[in-house]
């Protein structure tokens, strides 16, 4: 992926885009360009959007789908051929590549030299819709971003604080965050800037969903190193975690949390909490000048987990203050 692959997009279109819909649900682009013109072809092969049509003025109308269908998410931009052009012959946010970091596999997506590095700690299960997720970030950002996705093996120990026991099945928590935050700042930050060209002043996201949120809000307990947290749906049930973040409050000044409406009415008795903590965290975090938003999602935990993580990356980014 070039340096100016981003860059190059947006210059050559900040003067002639405009927004327009193919339906309720996506959003596009509408880009006038000569070069495009007969050639009937999405820059994005989106089965919503197959056709050219004409401007007023003769021009050509194109879809830049910034939504792609999840068949369709593999083909990078460099796979349109526009013969009188090289404007489009970099990859863009939605094409994946693997990069070894210690002995985890991380797969990125993104541009060189971006503006955010966006950090999420996953798993396998969400691995399985990551695409999805990062389509959905790149959906109207504004800003050139970098995206890693990092493996945990063993979810409850190496995103747990401290230990605590089980509150649902057997597993316990293993209280082995504060490793898990050393291979990110000793390793994962260090390698992505150098493989990726990325300014020394790059605003680093941690996000993630469920106990991976919890994760992120305990790091800027921790560190002033990140720009901001994107916690969707975070397990600020946890036990003692509320005692704990008053002691040592989050350092960051842009939070981003959400939590599904029905996820405090569990009959779990500890994490039947989680309505009543979040609540108080965002009002706490407010009162001392942070930059926070509190979203409700509809339904419970489980439900549409990549989006709710993707609209939390996206309001840090982009409407932050």
């Amino acid at each position: 992926m070039a340096v100016h692959s981003y860059s190059v997009l947006k210059e050559r279109f900040a003067e002639t885009r405009s927004l327009h819909r193919h339906d309720a649900e996506q959003q596009v682009w509408a880009v006038p360009n000569k070069l495009l013109q007969g050639k009937g072809l999405c820059i994005y092969k989106d089965i919503a959007c197959k056709r050219a049509s004409a401007y007023q003025n003769g021009t050509t109308k194109h879809c830049l789908q910034k939504l792609l269908h999840p068949s369709e998410l593999s083909i990078p931009l460099a796979a349109v051929i526009l013969n009188s052009s090289k404007i489009f012959q970099e990859a863009v946010a939605v094409t994946a590549k693997q990069v070894q970091i210690g002995d985890r596999p991380c797969r990125i997506y993104g541009v060189d030299c971006a503006e955010y590095l966006l950090l999420q700690m996953t798993d396998e299960h969400e691995l399985q819709r990551m695409d999805n997720e990062v389509a959905a970030i790149a959906q109207g950002a504004a800003h050139p971003f970098l995206f890693a996705a990092i493996p945990v093996e063993s979810w409850n120990d190496a995103l747990s604080p401290w230990e605590a026991p089980a509150v649902w099945g057997k597993q316990g928590f293993g209280g082995n965050a504060g490793g898990t935050l050393r291979f990110l700042t000793e390793q994962v930050v260090p390698t992505l800037k150098q493989q990726f060209n990325l300014p020394e002043n790059v605003k680093i996201i941690l996000g993630g969903y469920s106990l991976a949120g919890l994760f992120a809000l305990w790091t800027s307990t921790q560190t002033n190193l990140f720009y901001g947290v994107a916690a969707a749906s975070p397990s600020v049930w946890f036990p003692d975690w509320m005692e704990f973040e008053q002691q040592r409050p989050i350092q960051t000044q842009h939070i981003y949390l959400s939590l599904g409406d029905k996820e405090e009415h569990t009959k779990n008795a500890v994490m039947a909490v989680v309505g009543d903590n979040i609540r108080t965290l965002h009002s706490q975090l407010i009162a001392r000048g942070a930059d926070c938003t509190f979203e409700w999602n509809s339904g419970g935990h489980f439900k549409d987990a990549d989006l709710c993580t993707a609209r939390a990356f996206r309001w840090v980014m982009e409407e932050s203050r």
